[in-house]
């Protein structure tokens, strides 16, 4: 299996995206406040993933997937203050988070499908 074929890696993909079709429109003092924190958080929920996917231990994948998920709690606070200073709409933080909440449980899957295969696979081993 490769990375771009994790839904939770495509999903984390596609809301960094739509956040930043957002934040690009706002005038520069939006963008340099709220804007840079809410890309980079967004952004780093997917590149976590990348960089544990590619480290081939199943400890340190697991470790940047919770750096991933902290990433995405950081993401719905900046949704959160953007909302509430009137940045985005009541109905598109609705929809992030939504988004963000099923992110949240398939990472959670995935975090614990993590070093399963690996144990079984040490466990045959032993065996042979």
């Amino acid at each position: 299996m490769n990375l771009e074929e994790l839904q939770v890696y495509q999903l984390a993909m596609d809301l960094g995206e739509s956040i930043w079709e957002i934040v690009i429109a706002w005038n520069s003092f939006e963008k340099d406040t709220i804007g840079k924190q809410l890309v980079r958080a967004a952004d780093s929920v997917a590149a976590n993933l990348s960089e544990g996917f590619g480290r081939f231990f199943y400890k340190e994948n697991k470790q940047f997937c919770y750096y991933s998920r902290g990433s995405l709690y950081e993401t719905k606070t900046w949704l959160t203050k953007a909302k509430n200073r009137k940045l985005i709409a009541v109905d598109q933080f609705e929809s992030f988070t939504k988004d963000i909440d099923l992110i949240g449980k398939k990472l959670n899957s995935y975090i614990k499908s993590i070093g399963k295969q690996s144990n079984v696979d040490l466990l045959q081993n032993d065996h042979q």
